[in-house]
This record gives structure tokens, C-alpha cells and sequence, in this order.
């Protein structure tokens, strides 16, 4: 796993990140501005292969992962528009899924139903504890995709998962900094997308 620590703080300066301090759960420490480098040039091998996002999270974390999916679909104006879903988005399923089976399977099911190989997953926690984001990470894992997660506190459990390529955690037990940090992370994550999304080629299914 390749870490991040995002500091809070930062988000009232010119909103991109920096740490010097050390992760506490083992792993890699890089420089968040690194750190988003090295997942955007991941993230635009996949979508040149022909994959697709997927984002998922709990509670506000699931509005969150939302808007990150929207972002990539229909980001407006002369942008590129490039396939990602959020899985919290339908309802039906998600209540099935939560009805029938529980709601640990809710983002795992999805992603072994619809995940490949060339494919990206996106988990957001302001904890790092959500049992079904750790099962949905090792289920993206187990099928090839890329996973990137985002977490709060000390990355929780997400931090000792070693299905998980890519973990940015915010070091803070404020849930609404974690959340405006988190926003920054995609949000960078998308830019940086965007600006070499012109040697992606386009796919059709």
C-alpha cells in the first residue's frame, strides 16, 4: 500500500496537500502531491484500457462518492466525460441487497457482479472502519482493479488492508475536515485526470 497523510489545514490555503509527518500503520509514506501523481497515472492506464469507476461509502461518505462518480461522467463544459458509477446511487439494489442478504455485501455484490480487471474502486470512510467497504476492497483486489481508498482518524482498519493500492488519510477526528479534505483529494484526483485525458483512447461497449 502507498500512503498519504492530507493535513486539514491545508484546505484553507490553496487547497492542495503536504505532510511531513510519519503514517503510524505501516506502509509507504509519500507526499500527498506525489502520492495523487502516482494514482492519477494509475487511474489513466485503467481508463485506457477501457475501465470504469467505481465509488462507494456510507452516510454522507455515499453523497460523497456520488459526486466523485458524477465529476468523471458529466463533468460539464469541454471536458472529457469517462464511465464511473456510484454504487450507493440505486436504491433498489442496495435495499435488496441489504434486505436479503445484509448490509456487508452491499458494495462487495456490485463490485463482483459488474468489476473487472481494468477497473478502478473507490471506498470513502471518514472512520476507515466500514465493514463493507473492507469486503469491497478485497473483492476489487481479488479481481484485478486498481483501489484507492480515503479515510479519516489513523485510516482505521482500511489502513491494514493490504487489498487497498492507494490509501489518503486525513489525520483528524472532526468528521466535517475529514469530509472538506477528502472533497479536495477527489476533486485534485480529477483534475489531474483531466489533464492527460486526452491520451486515453475512447472505448465502446
Amino acid at each position: 500500500m502507498f500512503a498519504a497523510l492530507i493535513l486539514p489545514c491545508a484546505l484553507h490555503g490553496q487547497g492542495i496537500l503536504a505532510d511531513g509527518n510519519s503514517y503510524p500503520k505501516g506502509g509507504t509514506e509519500f507526499h500527498a502531491d506525489r502520492a495523487h501523481r502516482r494514482v492519477q497515472i494509475g487511474i489513466l492506464a485503467r481508463f485506457a484500457a477501457g475501465g470504469r469507476l467505481f465509488a462507494f461509502g456510507n452516510g454522507g461518505s455515499a453523497t460523497d462518492a456520488a459526486q466523485l462518480a458524477t465529476l468523471f461522467l458529466n463533468p460539464g463544459g469541454d471536458a472529457r466525460p469517462l464511465p464511473a458509477f456510484g454504487l450507493a446511487n440505486d436504491t433498489s439494489v442496495v435495499t435488496a441487497l441489504c434486505n436479503d442478504i445484509g448490509v456487508e455485501v452491499v458494495f462487495a455484490r456490485q463490485l463482483a457482479a459488474f468489476g473487472g480487471r481494468n477497473d478502478i474502486a473507490v471506498g470513502l470512510s471518514t472512520s476507515g472502519n466500514s465493514g463493507n467497504l473492507l469486503r469491497a476492497f478485497d473483492e476489487a483486489s481479488r479481481r484485478g482493479m486498481l483501489t484507492i481508498g480515503l479515510a479519516g482518524y489513523d485510516g482505521g482498519k482500511m489502513a491494514e488492508l493490504d487489498s487497498i493500492d492507494y490509501l489518503f488519510v486525513v489525520p483528524s477526528s472532526s468528521v466535517h475536515r475529514i469530509q472538506e479534505a477528502q472533497t479536495t483529494t477527489y476533486q485534485v484526483l480529477w483534475e489531474l485526470t483531466q489533464e492527460e485525458v486526452s491520451h486515453v483512447p475512447r472505448h465502446t461497449r
